[in-house]
């Protein structure tokens, strides 16, 4: 089966509509630090770790994809390789959180914070080999640089196929799949600890790395749904995908509800059972008062939603009606994002910032126009990878 296809040349006014919209989207929340700095910071850092976790998880999906050799995603793998080629604008969007790291970070100045105990000061001191901000600022950049170069090598060789056609190129992005995989996996677990967990610097949790991935994987798949429902018109890879192709997003999605719900459910259950006193009061926070409605409602909306409706396999196969749930779990993913972090900034009441507004669709709006420009002159679609046919007449297993 072959496939008329030209380089994708579109997409330029959506380019310019969300370059716009990020610059005045991420400029305007820069801006609100001059009016009332720690609320903008907080609301910075939720779209930060939101959009930026987005872009490592569909990195660490199309590895995925590659070490199981996944024939049946060929036709939706080039979307997922120019998301993930937007790590590296991440870095550059980091740089005002390492600027102000003491304005959000309690553990660069114990004492100053005023929030510590004498016991609680000496504890934070033994950790200071590792929280510290020389350190810190260093690890995100190594961060940043590993999943980069992954993530730029494995579309170099994908778009170099599309010229040659040369299949030795299919394996050696297995190759790199597999073999960085580990390495990426421990580069978005330590970011999870850095970004969010170090929030809270006297509380740990070991699998706290899998919770943020288990969001940030389920609303990557999220994007890649309502990208491949939107993608319809000429030359764009959207015509390709199948209701079969929509069935299979659709079982993934489906399983990362029940997964993030599962990591959750393990990680409270744990620390409720061990009853420490440095792990407790996290929970205790977001258990009571105001901060227990949204917990409530990430219950009911992250999970138990979802989880019912994607039970319908007509709704899976039905690109208009998967995207309305897809939307749903971008909505429920920030929601998880702002649970984890603003109890932080005010741990009594729930509060909503236009700062926040803007942080979050300046950086989407940005990684919109990022992806788009790196996808433009480049087939849209793996036109030469040898398992592309396979990935046309691709159906459901009987």
């Amino acid at each position: 089966m072959s496939i008329e296809l030209q380089k994708f040349q579109g997409g330029g006014s959506w380019m310019a509509r969300a370059g716009v919209v990020g610059v005045i989207g991420t400029v305007g929340a820069l801006g609100f630090i001059g009016v009332d700095k720690k609320s903008a910071l907080f609301s910075y850092l939720v779209a930060f770790t939101y959009w930026a976790g987005l872009a490592l998880a569909s990195l660490v999906m199309l590895m995925t994809f590659h070490a199981f050799r996944a024939k049946w995603m060929v036709v939706l793998r080039r979307p997922l390789e120019a998301m993930a080629t937007t790590i590296p604008l991440f870095l550059v969007l980091a740089l005002p959180i390492l600027f102000f790291l003491k304005d959000i970070y309690s553990w660069v100045d114990p004492t100053a914070a005023g929030i510590f105990s004498g016991h609680e000061i000496e504890i934070l001191e033994k950790k200071a080999p590792y929280l510290n901000v020389g350190f810190f600022i260093a690890r995100n950049v190594v961060y940043f640089l590993i999943a980069s170069f992954v993530a730029w090598r494995l579309f170099g060789l994908s778009t170099r196929q599309d010229a040659s056609g040369d299949p030795a190129l299919t394996q050696k992005q297995r190759n790199l799949g597999i073999g960085a995989l580990p390495l990426v996996g421990i580069v978005m677990t330590f970011a999870a600890f850095d970004w969010l967990m170090s929030l809270n610097p006297l509380w740990f949790s070991t699998i706290f790395g899998v919770y943020y991935f288990a969001g940030g994987f389920w609303a990557t798949l999220a994007i890649l749904i309502i990208a491949a429902t939107l993608a319809r018109g000429k030359d764009q890879f959207g015509q390709f995908v199948s209701a079969e192709h929509m069935q299979n997003l659709g079982k993934l999605l489906f399983a990362f509800t029940c997964f993030w719900g599962y990591i959750a459910f393990s990680q409270l259950m744990l620390i409720w059972i061990a009853n420490l006193p440095e792990e407790i009061p996290f929970f205790v926070v977001r258990f009571k008062g105001e901060w227990a409605a949204v917990g409530i409602a990430l219950l009911i909306g992250h999970f138990a939603i979802p989880f019912f409706v994607l039970l319908s396999r007509d709704i899976k196969r039905n690109p208009p009606r998967l995207s309305v749930v897809a939307g749903w779990a971008l909505l429920m993913n920030l929601l998880d994002i702002f649970w984890l972090v603003m109890p932080t900034f005010d741990p009594e009441h729930v509060r909503f910032f236009w700062s926040l507004l803007f942080a979050w669709v300046g950086m989407g709006g940005l990684a919109v126009a990022f992806a788009i420009w790196k996808i433009r002159g480049h087939y849209n679609v793996p036109v030469k990878d040898p398992f592309l046919d396979v990935s046309l007449r691709y159906r459901q297993p009987t």
